[in-house]
């Protein structure tokens, strides 16, 4: 059944602001709003006009294009946090254990912090409140923690060696949200950085992590972009003119209701990282900015992308207030990189055909086989220096392409996935040997090269995994014993010292990872046919 038309004419009533576009109000606003009033005066039954129209905008954008959305006034702050790359709060990392919300950790330079909570603390009371065994959901800590900056909330403490509860008084403050979770030397010489997000405080945040790295002596990265679903496309520009030299093309836009807007580096300002080797990792959920900065990359010969093709997501979308503060993202231009690939992928098919690309990839075998995926010649583009075929209309195909390995998965390594049995049993384990661990591995490094579960702590997990009705299979563990317990050590690592320890463990378990380092161990970087010597550290110095 065809959606009423209504769901085609709401949109101009609520922007009608925009100058360049307006439509004739008879044929529009009128019409919706007549149409409204006849609904609530004449219809059968009661009706929500609010709800109506809420549902009528989200039903119209969804004709438009998978990316414009609408978002309500209630939810408008919290859609807008991950970009702001702020929040007010007390500042901690938590999660709920055992009906209990346990700190994870208090974020570096926050209230929390300040005060002295630290990771293993247990939050059983909020403003004389009971929240300990009550059923406790994520929501309703987010309602009785976050609050306006300045103003004040006490939060009962329970810690272990610590008789009673301890009472706290915490000044909310605004509380960063971080875009890279990870800077470390991945190998002597090479830098490593995981970047999730692309938000206002991205770009001050990779500066700093490759200051950080040079100093520590790194001459290549590998830039990790797996997982990253994009953000604001600024900060993507501004990653790339770290990376590119001279005045670059970086990307280009194009609307019907905007002229074609180009987008260069600096010139005069020297990137970071404008020389030295380059690795940057995609898959199939690196989107948006993410495939900016990576397309760039690829288009100018600047480094080698590696891993598997990304989400495709070509489209960019401009915030459009409406008059009860709710929102629309609407998309107004699409973007191209500097070899003029527009990688958005089709939606002509609608919604649903869209959002099953993913089990369409899975199916057709391209998350194992390069060769699986088909590119048409329309698809086909060069690269700026080199002349490499490089490939548009449906995300960024890397240049060195690693299959998924599930070579390690087992049904009984999924049950505890689901169950969530590998959280909480390694929160409880830090909580009950957090100091003994700080004491025998005083630093990140030593936990890592040394740790390891004894065999009476592998079996208590096992029993612990049975109470959760995950039934012990000895021939799927022992298939998938390397993974369960190295992602357990990594969650205890992030448990006790920073985020890096997480990701320097849990990289095991990364073939992209694996292969980039490979490419840069090896010599092959060298054999790539990319565009200049001096990215290649020490060769063209060598010549001159």
């Amino acid at each position: 059944m065809k959606k009423k038309i209504v769901l085609f004419l709401v949109v101009q009533s609520l922007i009608t602001a925009t100058a360049w576009a307006q439509p004739d109000p008879k044929t529009t606003t009128d019409k919706f709003a007549s149409l409204l009033n006849y609904i609530e005066y004449m219809y059968v039954d009661s009706v929500n006009s609010k709800e109506l129209t809420e549902k009528a905008i989200i039903s119209l954008l969804e004709e438009l294009d998978p990316h414009s959305t609408y978002i309500s006034a209630e939810e408008l702050q919290e859609a807008n946090e991950p970009l702001e790359g702020s929040f007010d709060g007390i500042g901690v990392q938590f999660n709920i254990l055992h009906d209990t919300i346990m700190v994870v950790e208090p974020i570096q330079g926050g209230p929390s912090e300040k005060l002295g909570i630290r990771g293993g603390d247990k939050i059983v009371s909020v403003d004389g409140v009971n929240m300990a065994g009550i059923g406790v959901k994520n929501t309703d800590v987010f309602k009785k923690l976050r609050g306006p900056r300045g103003t004040k909330v006490k939060v009962g403490i329970l810690r272990k060696g610590v008789p009673g509860v301890s009472t706290y008084e915490i000044v909310r403050d605004k509380i960063p949200i971080y875009s890279i979770d990870a800077a470390y030397m991945a190998a002597e010489g090479v830098g490593y950085i995981k970047v999730s997000r692309f938000a206002k405080t991205t770009t001050e945040e990779l500066r700093k992590a490759l200051d950080d790295l040079k100093k520590k002596g790194m001459r290549d990265l590998v830039l990790d972009l797996q997982d990253n679903g994009g953000g604001m496309l600024s900060a993507a520009i501004d990653m790339c003119d770290e990376f590119l030299d001279k005045d670059k093309l970086i990307v280009f836009t194009k609307g019907r209701a905007f002229p074609e807007e180009k987008t260069n580096a600096k010139p005069r300002i020297k990137g970071r990282f404008e020389e030295g080797r380059l690795v940057v990792l995609i898959d199939e959920s690196s989107a948006s900015a993410s495939e900016i900065v990576s397309g760039a990359i690829q288009d100018w010969d600047r480094g080698v992308i590696v891993g598997r093709r990304s989400f495709g997501k070509g489209l960019v979308q401009r915030p459009v207030p409406l008059p009860d503060g709710s929102m629309v993202r609407l998309t107004v231009q699409k973007y191209y990189t500097p070899a003029g690939r527009c990688i958005q992928k089709p939606y002509e098919k609608g919604l649903e055909d869209y959002e099953m690309d993913y089990l369409k990839r899975l199916k057709n075998g391209e998350f194992f086989h390069a060769d699986s995926i088909k590119f048409s010649e329309k698809d086909k583009y060069e690269t700026r220096l080199t002349h490499r075929t490089v490939y548009g209309g449906g995300g960024i195909m890397p240049d060195i392409f690693v299959p998924l390995d599930t070579s390690e998965n087992s049904k009984y390594f999924s049950n505890l996935l689901r169950v969530g049995i590998t959280n909480d049993w390694t929160m409880e384990y830090v909580d009950a040997h957090r100091d003994e661990l700080k004491k025998k591995y005083p630093s990140s490094k030593d936990f890592i090269s040394h740790f390891m579960f004894s065999e009476s702590e592998v079996q208590a997990f096992i029993q612990a995994a049975e109470k959760k009705e995950v039934k012990f299979n000895e021939e799927e563990f022992a298939r998938s014993k390397q993974v369960i317990l190295i992602r357990m050590k990594a969650l205890v690592g992030r448990g006790i010292y920073e985020n890096e320890s997480f990701y320097e463990i849990i990289n095991e378990l990364n073939p992209a990872f694996k292969r980039g380092m490979e490419i840069l161990v090896n010599g092959e970087f060298e054999k790539l046919p990319l565009g200049f010597d001096e990215y290649k550290m020490g060769k063209s110095k060598a010549k001159k």
